[in-house]
């Protein structure tokens, strides 16, 4: 059960709602973007056949799976971050539990967002500079690329959001803690099987 699949025990704070809504914008966007892997291997696809069955290759084919992985690789990070997909060293993480588990998790985040806010700072000026001077990709199909690149401060901005939202979640979580689920649920009862009359009736006849 994730985070998002419990009951939001403190829904009075209008925190919680945002981390709440800030989650849900980022697994929309991590659904969304999935589906370009997709056009990534059409595109490829299509170069290759274009290449080598009709000897007529395309300038735009890689250059546009290239833009387009850029976009795919970047929105899918503050949803990973949410499920806990990222690399991580938990040793320690990993084995604790009550008030260090919490603090480590919130240490966590705050690095997150730390990271967050300073690739934000430093990567908006590139991306205003290239759209002031239309800048291009200078190859054989020389696209407009701005637009890709504006998907870095989006794609970082969005993770420190999330950071923001694991933290806030964590702490309700931790003073509101949901029930612990039963024995049945956790591990309903098998019946055991019956035992079959003709297997039995063979083996006595053999005894």
């Amino acid at each position: 059960m994730t985070v998002t699949d419990r009951p939001f025990y403190v829904s009075r704070l209008p925190m919680l709602f945002a981390a709440k809504a800030i989650t849900a914008t980022n697994r929309f966007l991590f659904q969304l973007t999935k589906w370009a892997v997709y056009v990534i291997a059409g595109l490829m696809l299509y170069e290759v056949i274009a290449r080598y069955s009709f000897e007529h290759p395309t300038s735009w084919a890689p250059e546009l799976a290239t833009l387009i992985f850029g976009p795919f690789f970047l929105l899918g990070g503050p949803y990973l971050l949410h499920l806990g997909g990222h690399v991580a060293v938990d040793i320690v993480s990993s084995r604790a539990t009550g008030w260090l588990k919490l603090v480590l998790d919130i240490v966590g985040m705050l690095l997150v967002l730390a990271f967050g806010i300073i690739l934000v700072r430093y990567s908006i000026d590139p991306v205003l500079q290239s759209y002031e001077y239309n800048e291009t990709s200078y190859s054989g199909w020389n696209p407009i690329i701005w637009p890709t690149k504006a998907f870095l401060p989006l794609a970082t901005a969005l993770i420190g959001l999330q950071a923001l939202a694991e933290i806030i979640l964590a702490i309700g979580n931790f003073r509101n803690p949901p029930d612990k689920p039963t024995v049945t649920e956790e591990a309903p009862a098998i019946a055991e099987p019956e035992p079959e009359i003709g297997n039995t009736t063979i083996q006595a006849g053999t005894a």
